[in-house]
């Protein structure tokens, strides 16, 4: 059946190399088109990112034809609507267009113009023998499935997860500590079912790399053809006095988590919490819960919050507005143990510092971080796993050495070709990272030959302001530029080493980050000295 043509309200049909501009559709109350042009051809796509629905006309279009996100750094392709990066959820229509009578005019139907997105399932019938099969159900799982299946693969996918749930945001935990699997949860059951995605829950006790067989602790044997290893990582523990009772003590990685931790918190207003780790995760629990009337400490060993990362200026500033809530920090402090309830000895009722301060405490929210969880591997001779517990991979994300197996994730130790990187290996424990690192892999998978294709670090927090940040600092900063105030929520940092800025990070200058994004992933952005002089990121192009 013949699409219809619909004409487009636009003032001016003058629009530059990749501008942009949101019109509306004749006819469709409220129905909107993302027009653009690059390359002296016109687009029209779906209006709105399909990751959180930020307007893509505050967005980032490159001179290749590719349109970011403002918000969290998710890519399209402007000629087709596909995405090109995480942490997209669908891809965008996409709406042929033509000129004539001076007037613009769209072909797709009303339903299409009004969903905003091409969404309702991939569905797809098993061809073949070719078997992946994916250990771990989380963020890179899920970048994998969605590439594999986008990019046409119609063999066997089976994903074994010992979450008993398909893949969730699980950046929603810790920013805002939703169990709500409804809200939580990307893709249905139905919808994995439709996708001919099998979803096992069990854990994977051990690999035999040469047979090609994935043992779990049901009692299963599962064979491949390709292996995914997607195991994401485990909460540290504190190993100290104290520590070993678990009935108020927490940690925050999983949906149960959450819920014990709501459980815990229910049980009285004004609950005194101990949050131990300044870093991401305790920071946002200690916001949320802040947020919701509790007295909250934290506890970090660094001068500032987030020192490592954000650098002790940022951090004095992200301290700042968390203050504003009423949390308070003990910072460059140490544990020493913690003391045992009087009435309950499975329990904790206080945590003491090593300079003698006490901290009462109803609950313990450990944020200390985590470890690969690689556990399954320690013993397998085919692999040699790094110091830190992690797997080195290739450019692909391929494993040397061992036949069709990939590391994704919070466990894979990768070359970084990013700033400042020039291919070292690194490990970044980043949600959106281990999604590209799984589309990656989908893409080797589907075309060996295809030369891999790098993307740049990019993630975001909720503290006092929204805060974007992309790059990779791993291996240290000399010097960062500073303008505009963390304290207001409204600010730009520059981390460089040298000459060459390693990451940006930013609050309420959106796209900002976006758009640096863009331009490290093509080796042209600023200089130290330039930004130091006044260059706007803004007014450089991002070529092609």
């Amino acid at each position: 059946m013949a699409q219809r043509q619909h004409k487009l309200k636009i003032p001016s049909l003058d629009l530059g190399d990749r501008e942009k501009r949101e019109v509306e559709v004749e006819g469709f109350d409220g129905a909107k088109v993302l027009l653009l042009k690059v390359a002296d051809k016109y687009h029209a796509l779906s209006p709105r990112c399909t990751h959180y629905g930020a307007p893509l006309v505050k967005g980032v279009v490159t001179g290749d034809g590719r349109v970011t996100c403002p918000w969290h750094g998710a890519c399209f392709n402007a000629g087709t609507g596909d995405i090109e990066n995480a942490p997209a959820l669908d891809p965008l229509f996409h709406f042929p267009v033509t000129e004539r009578d001076g007037a613009v005019y769209i072909e797709g139907d009303e339903a299409m113009i009004k969903a905003g997105r091409r969404s309702g399932g991939i569905h797809c019938t098993v061809e073949g023998q070719e078997h992946v099969v994916i250990v771990g159900g989380g963020s890179g799982c899920f970048g994998t499935t969605e590439a594999l299946r986008e990019r046409g693969f119609r063999g066997r996918i089976t994903v074994i997860s010992r979450e008993p749930h398909p893949p969730i945001d699980r950046t929603k935990l810790s920013k805002a500590l939703i169990s709500d699997l409804d809200k939580l949860i990307w893709r249905s059951h139905q919808w994995l079912e439709a996708a001919s995605i099998e979803f096992v829950t069990d854990d994977v006790l051990a690999v035999d790399f040469e047979s090609k067989k994935v043992s779990t602790s049901g009692g299963r044997n599962v064979p491949y053809t390709k292996l995914v290893l997607a195991t994401g990582g485990t909460p540290r523990r504190l190993r100290l006095p104290g520590f070993e009772r678990q009935g108020n003590i927490f940690v925050l990685r999983t949906v149960l988590d959450v819920k014990s931790i709501m459980a815990a918190v229910s049980e009285g207003e004004g609950r005194k919490i101990v949050v131990i780790g300044s870093s991401f995760i305790g920071m946002e629990v200690a916001k949320c819960l802040a947020g919701k009337g509790h007295n909250i400490s934290v506890v970090g060993m660094e001068k500032a919050p987030m020192e490592r990362v954000m650098g002790e200026r940022l951090g004095a500033g992200f301290r700042v507005q968390l203050e504003k809530i009423g949390v308070k920090f003990f910072m460059e402090a140490s544990v020493d143990s913690a003391a045992s309830s009087a009435s309950d000895d499975t329990k904790v009722d206080a945590v003491l510092l090593k300079d003698g301060t006490r901290l009462p405490a109803d609950l313990v929210i450990l944020g200390v971080g985590v470890a690969p969880a690689t556990d399954f591997l320690k013993s397998n001779p085919a692999v040699q796993l790094e110091k830190d517990g992690s797997v080195k991979v290739d450019e692909s994300f391929a494993v040397p050495g061992v036949k069709d197996v990939y590391a994704i994730g919070d466990i894979a130790t990768y070359p970084y070709h990013g700033p400042g990187g020039n291919g070292s290996y690194t490990r970044i424990e980043h949600w959106n990272v281990a999604q590209n690192a799984g589309r990656a892999v989908a893409t080797h998978i589907s075309d060996p030959s295809a030369p891999p294709k790098s993307f740049i670090p990019f993630f975001w927090s909720a503290l006092g302001g929204q805060l974007r940040y992309c790059g990779n600092t791993v291996g240290g900063f000399d010097d960062m530029i500073l303008k505009g105030s963390p304290e207001d929520a409204k600010f730009v940092a520059y981390y460089t080493k040298g000459e060459t800025v390693l990451a940006v990070a930013s609050m309420g200058m959106d796209p900002l980050v976006s758009h640096a994004s863009e331009l490290m992933r093509r080796g042209n952005m600023p200089s130290k000295s330039e930004i130091k002089n006044g260059v706007d990121i803004l007014e450089v192009g991002v070529p092609a």
